[in-house]
């Protein structure tokens, strides 16, 4: 995601690190085919493949794993990159009107292609909103908007969105202990991550954006009522995800000022700073770290994981000179779109190719238990063949 907007600045100055950092991250989508999950089932006494299974997998509700790190980060690049992208459409001339036309189809595309893929299998169109794209799809017109702003009232408009979102849930009334959750979808084994007191108010399918959901998408045809999204994920969590997005114009904007040096510094204070308060808010009970709902102590958390990944990469990369390194990474962050279309319409046909072209034995060389891991690892192989040859023919997925 975002690749266009790097691509386009290339005259002034290609970001490797940035590049670099979307290819990691689209890799740790990809790399779901490991199956770590399913392996550690075989090995129940093993810390390693409780920590790789974990990291491979989104927590339950609070918290965060590495596999959590991928929607924010994904979301933050995008943010990243509308800076060199505005200014480099500004040196050639392109007017405001027609830019903001442009984003708002790309917009319209966005959202369009990830309610396609959440309908590959649903026999009608099934109006989600949900999908990774789709929520960026949503607040990107607005982050194009942002962008033009001073960078005060850039982050005036960061405050107000967390502020005014946690407000709308904190006023919603929390489920009362007598609350049926299954009605809702939550699991008989759930109890230990509900939450109590005033962070009840972000317990899963019995919040603000539950109730918003119910009324919103049962205005779209269906094939039955809408009741609850078995994730607790919801299509309003495309607003803090806004956010996001806007801690990551700043970081491109810091960027860009300093090219071409790394604004390291700022990077690692707003990483720590923004981590610490996701973390007041949460420990104090004001609002909870949740992934799945996105709540405005989440944004700040992540988002100040987002700026340490975003200073490592640029350490390494920029600082350093370690590019060689990368280039595995940037062939696959430089098609992030055809990477995200791979990893959620292949993963099928090319591990039933590999099964068929294969011996049977062979994905057992290492034993049964260990079977997922090489079927995967080859999958994996395959996606990076795939992205390395549109990269070798410059054929890249835009938007």
């Amino acid at each position: 995601m975002g690749e266009t907007f790097v691509i386009q600045e290339q005259k002034v100055q290609r970001n490797i690190a940035v590049d670099a950092y979307r290819g990691f991250v689209m890799l740790l989508m990809m790399a779901e085919v490991l199956q770590f999950a399913h392996v550690a089932l075989s090995f129940p006494n093993s810390l390693l493949w409780r920590i790789l299974a974990f990291n491979q997998s989104h927590v339950e509700w609070v918290g965060m794993s590495l596999h959590d790190t991928i929607q924010p980060s994904f979301t933050f690049l995008v943010g990243v990159a509308l800076p060199y992208s505005l200014r480099s459409r500004q040196k050639k001339g392109t007017s405001f009107a027609r830019m903001l036309g442009h984003t708002i189809w790309r917009s319209f595309l966005l959202i369009a292609l990830g309610i396609f893929l959440r309908s590959t299998h649903s026999p009608i169109t099934y109006f989600t909103f949900e999908d990774t794209l789709t929520q960026i799809g949503l607040g990107y017109t607005f982050a194009f908007l942002l962008t033009f702003a001073h960078p005060r009232w850039q982050w005036t408009a960061l405050a107000a969105i967390l502020f005014g979102y946690w407000l709308a849930w904190a006023l919603y009334p929390a489920p009362g202990p007598n609350f049926n959750y299954a009605a809702v979808g939550v699991p008989d084994n759930w109890h230990q991550h509900l939450l109590t007191g005033f962070a009840a108010h972000w317990n899963m399918n019995s919040n603000f954006g539950q109730a918003f959901d119910v009324w919103f998408l049962n205005l779209f045809p269906r094939t039955s009522r809408f009741l609850y999204n078995d994730g607790g994920y919801l299509t309003l969590s495309f607003i803090p995800t806004l956010a996001t997005m806007l801690l990551g114009v700043a970081a491109g904007r810091w960027s860009l000022a300093a090219s071409p040096a790394i604004p390291m510094r700022k990077f690692l204070v707003a990483g720590a700073a923004f981590m610490a308060a996701g973390l007041l808010f949460h420990f104090t009970g004001v609002c909870p770290i949740v992934k799945r709902v996105w709540t405005p102590s989440w944004t700040l958390f992540s988002g100040g994981v987002c700026f340490f990944y975003l200073a490592a990469f640029s350490w390494v990369i920029e600082i350093k000179k370690q590019r060689g390194l990368a280039f595995p990474l940037v062939v696959i962050g430089m098609n992030s779109i055809a990477a995200y279309l791979i990893a959620h319409l292949c993963e099928e046909f090319v591990e039933s190719s590999i099964r068929i072209n294969l011996e049977a034995g062979f994905l057992n060389m290492l034993g049964s238990a260990l079977e997922p891991i090489v079927l995967g690892t080859l999958t994996l192989g395959i996606y990076w063949l795939m992205l390395f040859w549109m990269y070798r023919k410059k054929l890249f997925i835009r938007i």
